[in-house]
């Protein structure tokens, strides 16, 4: 149960701080950020390890320095900022922390479509704030340093109101971080992007974490068949625990020939693809029947394109609908919510926890293609 007792609050705190792409995390003592209005501040549980930060370790997605990463958190709030009477959020409260935080009052928002929030893309994305224009973290001489979302590889993060869900007590806090972006996201592109079909017919190409959870979301949606495909039997193995029908290697396999095979010859509904890079676009396409929708979740490093071949997408009137995260304020509690009822197994997709200090080792394992679903930084290692 949630308690109003306020917690001590340490003046400084360890965090995973990014200065140098070429030499990667480094863990140091950095104050201890508070919230401002609208806004929490979490003692982090734990912080998922997600593709999308190597692009911005590896220095192929520009982002200001020095900056702490990690947008996929969980955590106990230690203390709540003005503004807050009507959210229900309050000290000792466990809560998800959702990667697209939405600023609740641009027109996107507005209309309720937090996954293209302006702000959001312009601050935080482009600029490491929040929405005042300020960062909530500096080092002991006061100097900025830029948060990639939450910031959530450090000890405390503060997460603006509007992205975060409580999560009962029976959760398992360690694991369930990846619930505000891999889970999430994966939400986002079964229902928002996809909008699947009970009985249509499923690829998810790439099987990391997202696609992990692509895979199980799809088959609780009632997908028909759910294929997953990867280049790796390692990352495969696992998937007809969560509900695939098939598993294909793509390396060693003709993807869209076995997926014909698959489907009497027609292809999928819907083809997902969960990596970002040209080779598995082309796998997703190649797979999708006619008047199929191939839903890219992916971020490419830098500036990256795919071909497409026009003639085939007109004449057989397939589409291609991008999707980015979910709808935070509604979706995130949905998350939650399949996570506690044991639909969505958010366990068993964390196969490897870090402490804070090993980080960045868990990120070069993540490059290389060693983390099988998802791994995880446990602050109490």
């Amino acid at each position: 149960m949630a308690s109003k007792d306020a917690p001590q609050i340490p003046e400084t705190m360890r965090a995973a701080v990014l200065r140098d792409t070429n030499v990667g995390l480094q863990v140091e003592t950095i104050r201890t950020p508070r919230p401002r209005a609208g806004e929490v501040l979490i003692k982090v549980a734990a912080c998922g390890l997600c593709h999308s930060d190597l692009h911005v370790i590896g220095g192929a997605i520009a982002f200001p320095l020095p900056a702490v990463l990690g947008h996929e958190v969980t955590g106990t709030i230690v203390e709540v900022g003005p503004g807050n009477e009507h959210t229900g959020l309050e000290v000792g409260q466990n809560v998800a922390g959702g990667f697209l935080m939405p600023c609740g009052q641009c027109d996107a928002c507005s209309s309720g479509r937090d996954e293209l929030c302006g702000p959001f893309f312009e601050l935080n994305r482009l600029k490491g704030v929040l929405y005042d224009g300020e960062t909530r973290l500096e080092t002991l001489d006061g100097d900025p340093v830029y948060m990639y979302s939450m910031g959530g590889l450090a000890e405390y993060a503060v997460v603006p109101s509007t992205s975060v869900a409580p999560v009962a007590d029976d959760i398992d806090l360690v694991p369930a971080a990846i619930l505000g972006c891999a889970a999430l996201t994966g939400y986002g592109a079964v229902r928002r992007g996809a909008d699947l079909r009970y009985g249509e017919t499923v690829a998810v190409v790439a099987t990391g974490g997202v696609g992990t959870n692509i895979v199980q979301i799809a088959a609780a949606f009632g997908a028909s068949q759910v294929i997953a495909i990867d280049v790796t039997d390692e990352k495969l193995a696992p998937m007809k625990n969560y509900g695939a029908t098939a598993v294909i290697n793509s390396a060693t396999q003709d993807a869209r020939e076995e997926v014909l095979r698959l489907t009497n010859g027609k292809g999928v509904d819907v083809a997902f693809e969960a990596l970002g890079i040209p080779a598995t676009w082309k796998t997703a396409l190649d797979v999708l029947a006619d008047g199929g929708r191939m839903v890219p979740i992916g971020l490419g490093a830098g500036v990256q394109t795919a071909e497409v071949e026009i003639n085939r997408t007109v004449r057989r009137s397939q589409s291609i609908l991008g999707s980015y995260g979910a709808r935070t304020r509604q979706d995130l509690p949905a998350v939650v919510d399949l996570a506690a009822k044991g639909v969505i197994n958010y366990k068993d997709v964390v196969s490897r926890r870090f402490p804070l200090e090993e980080a960045g080792v868990g990120y070069e394992a993540l490059r290389n293609r060693e983390i099988q679903g998802r791994a995880v930084v446990d602050m109490s290692l």
